[in-house]
């Protein structure tokens, strides 16, 4: 168990500017810019390896849309902020729009004044000189160690996250019945070995939504996914609108009274669409049905208190405690069902496990 962050920034999300930056020359004054050298070639293969993009521009919105069109780069960028407003109050509205961390952004700029702007009101932010741009695939922040599906297709599982989100807003009725509106089928079923890459990425990538976070390589859990001692289970959701992918992971640790759960996490993305509970309650179900103890264990990072909020509403009392590391044991005499509005397929036992 590595049970430590990467000593690497993982960047998730990259925030450009665009005069002087993407393109040579301010747009406003100069008409058609010409992109520089190499920022093409930077955000397509940043796009291949599953890392999100955006913009935060002092610009015209229109001729900015416009002049991206034509490079054919517009389509590339998530929630751009193209307007008036800081660089740093765009940073922070592009990673709420998101929902993600803003520890996992970095900033291309080339005016040292906007740089410096962001590193002072956002220090977690990675600032980077747009000199540099044409560099980013070549550093270690940006070179996750596995390109997986969910890598390739991220950003379209974003744009389809934004039309879903739209959606909600136009929707007038409860929540509940919204989320019956999308046909969600969340999908529980062991790790084989083609989802060791993704779930790998899943425990470097995420922070908010795990209740330990430990980090394990892709050999360890291949051990784990073997082990007559452990179960490794993953989850996949998708809807009428396309797949969410693997958004979820869990370690569980056999003995023959208990199961000890060392790591549960699930992706920021589907935080709300009403499924933080599912895995949980598959557990609590399972464990009952076995006459085994439910166990797990919390480890607080700063991001993830939600989690421990999840596991106390999902019947868990804490029963010790070990320096920061929380142990908790699950109520499992009043199990609730899975939530109507969705569809729970699960792994078929057949006793041996």
């Amino acid at each position: 168990m590595t049970g430590a962050t990467s000593p690497t920034k993982t960047v998730k999300c990259v925030v450009w500017d665009l005069d002087h930056t993407v393109w040579d020359g301010i747009l406003l004054e100069d008409g058609a810019a010409e992109l520089r050298p190499g920022v093409r070639e930077a955000i397509e293969e940043l796009d291949r390896r599953g890392i999100l993009q955006s913009i935060a521009s002092r610009n015209d919105h229109d001729a900015a849309a416009a002049e991206l069109r034509r490079h054919g780069l517009f389509d590339y960028f998530l929630h751009p902020r193209i307007g008036w407003n800081a660089k740093s109050s765009s940073v922070r509205a592009i990673a709420e729009a998101l929902n993600l961390g803003l520890d996992s952004f970095a900033f291309v700029d080339d005016d040292p004044f906007e740089r410096g702007e962001v590193a002072h009101e956002i220090p977690e932010v990675l600032c980077v000189d747009a000199a540099e741009a044409a560099g980013l695939p070549a550093r270690p922040e940006f070179t996750p160690r596995f390109l997986t599906d969910d890598s390739a297709r991220r950003r379209a599982m974003y744009r389809a996250d934004q039309v879903r989100s739209e959606a909600e807003s136009d929707y007038t009725g409860p929540k509940e019945e919204f989320l019956a509106t999308l046909g969600m089928t969340f999908t529980i079923a062991p790790a084989g070995e083609g989802d060791l890459q993704r779930a790998e990425e899943l425990t470097v990538r995420t922070n908010q939504l795990n209740t330990t976070g430990y980090t394990y390589s892709y050999e360890e859990l291949d051990a784990f996914r073997r082990s007559p001692d452990h179960e490794l289970l993953v989850a996949r959701l998708e809807d009428k609108h396309g797949p969410y992918g693997t958004i979820g992971l869990v370690l569980l640790e056999r003995e023959p009274d208990a199961w000890r759960i060392k790591l549960l996490l699930m992706s920021c993305r589907v935080m709300s669409r009403g499924v933080g509970g599912v895995l949980i309650t598959h557990l609590r179900q399972s464990a009952r049905d076995a006459g085994v103890r439910l166990l797990a264990e919390f480890l607080p990072n700063g991001r993830n208190r939600m989690m421990f909020v999840t596991y106390k509403f999902s019947g868990f009392r804490e029963i010790g405690r070990e320096g920061e590391l929380v142990r908790l044991a699950a109520d499992l005499a009043d199990v609730p069902p899975f939530p109507g509005y969705l569809t729970v397929e699960l792994p078929a036992r057949d006793g041996t496990r």
